[in-house]
């Protein structure tokens, strides 16, 4: 099977990932970015569990922000995040930008999601 640079990046990210993982019971910080959307999800996978989730087609952030495709949208993703996470009791996790490049959008929640409390 022939695998792409993208397929490759986003499975070496998760297995570097959960070998770091085993033992120490953080949770997951998954996010997906399309075209126009950014999506990020708290998963325990010890559990196979989805425990915190926030997206910028929530009803609570859609009518906060212009764009779902712009880096203030994801600012308020990981704010929200950030803000659910602590309601469930989650303060670390690792971050798993999957093929996704550290920057733009995908830093701006990221940033975000630290500023609201989430270390990793």
């Amino acid at each position: 099977m022939i695998e792409n640079k993208v397929v490759r990046r986003a499975r070496r990210m998760r297995h570097h990932l959960k070998a770091a993982a085993t033992g120490t019971g953080r949770q997951r910080l998954s996010i997906f970015r399309s075209n126009s959307h950014i999506y990020a999800q708290i998963i325990d996978d010890a559990e196979g569990k989805t425990l915190v989730s926030a997206s910028t087609v929530d009803k609570e952030l859609r009518g906060s922000i212009k764009s779902g495709a712009s880096i203030d949208g994801a600012t308020k993703v990981g704010e929200e995040l950030a803000k659910r996470a602590k309601k469930a009791g989650v303060k670390d996790v690792f971050f798993d930008r999957g093929a996704f490049r550290y920057h733009g959008r995908v830093k701006a929640l990221a940033d975000a999601a630290r500023a609201g409390g989430l270390n990793f």
